[in-house]
């Protein structure tokens, strides 16, 4: 999951590059065009038999929530400053909370609705409705983090039959003609350097897809995907750096209250996952006395 996160900190920076010239549409369709030149190796090493899938129609509905994801924060990093837009996605985990417990049935208690309740209040810090801090960029970047959050539990799901391999090689090659069609509607080529930045971007995405599918394949969602608040010094040196932005301080607050959220939502979910590894084999036992 670390890995996954240099990647994809990597990628906000080339994207935000790009996004200086060329339309948010285009760039993730070429992020996806490249991305699936990098993931040809995978068909090499496994043969065409890793296409084979018996889940079709849930790769499907996957690859539209997340092309739609895709193009919400792209638009977001290459129209806020990059720090903010990737510190609203930090609010992913609050909702992969809520959307396991809608589509896997996981239990949640007080104690981590709170820290949902607490995670929401660090958004509303950054986005500040009703200030002239607030815009409709801040929503698209918010609305990017509710799609990832779906994204995420269905991967897990996905998962649980299918290996890591096969979900990236399925995902790339379904957003490829999925991000084209808007990208038809502003179709220009890329001039220059810009081709190095789409090119890296398909690089750094499908690499960071790469690990963070197996990422998790191994563990809960809810425990690593906190790991990516490692991408917020990264980014925001960069957009100091690269961009001349500054950071907001309404960015780091709210950013600080929302790692607190995950932080303690990431503790509960190893606490459980402790608490279920010791109690299953005694549950086991029962039965047999």
């Amino acid at each position: 999951m670390l890995g996954s996160t240099v990647f994809f900190g990597l990628m906000a920076v080339v994207v935000k590059l790009a996004s200086q010239s060329l339309h948010t549409f285009e760039i993730a369709f070429f992020r996806n065009f490249f991305g699936v030149i990098a993931a040809l190796p995978l068909l090499y090493r496994h043969g065409p038999g890793l296409l084979r899938t018996t889940q079709l129609p849930r790769y499907l509905v996957r690859c539209v929530i997340g092309v739609f994801s895709m193009l919400c924060g792209f638009w977001a990093i290459g129209h806020l400053p990059l720090a903010q837009a990737v510190s609203l996605s930090y609010s992913t985990p609050i909702f992969v909370t809520i959307a396991a417990v809608i589509f896997l049935g996981e239990q949640v208690r007080a104690r981590r609705w709170a820290a949902v309740a607490l995670g929401f209040v660090g958004v509303l810090v950054i986005v500040r409705p009703g200030t002239t801090g607030f815009s409709a960029g801040t929503l698209i970047a918010l609305a990017a983090a509710v799609l990832s959050g779906i994204v995420s539990i269905q991967i897990k799901q996905l998962s649980a039959t299918e290996p890591a391999d096969r979900i990236v090689l399925w995902t790339t090659l379904l957003w490829v003609p999925m991000s084209l069609l808007p990208a038809l509607f502003v179709w220009q080529w890329p001039q220059g350097i810009t081709w190095l930045w789409v090119a890296a971007a398909g690089l750094m995405g499908t690499g960071g897809h790469m690990l963070w599918t197996r990422a998790l394949k191994l563990g809960d969602v809810s425990a690593l995907t906190p790991i990516s608040f490692m991408q917020l010094p990264f980014v925001a040196v960069m957009g100091y750096l690269l961009f001349n932005e500054d950071l907001d301080r309404w960015t780091v607050i709210g950013a600080g209250i929302i790692f607190a959220a995950n932080a303690y939502i990431a503790h509960r979910e190893a606490q459980l996952a402790r608490r279920h590894a010791t109690s299953a084999p005694v549950e086991a036992a029962k039965p047999g006395e």
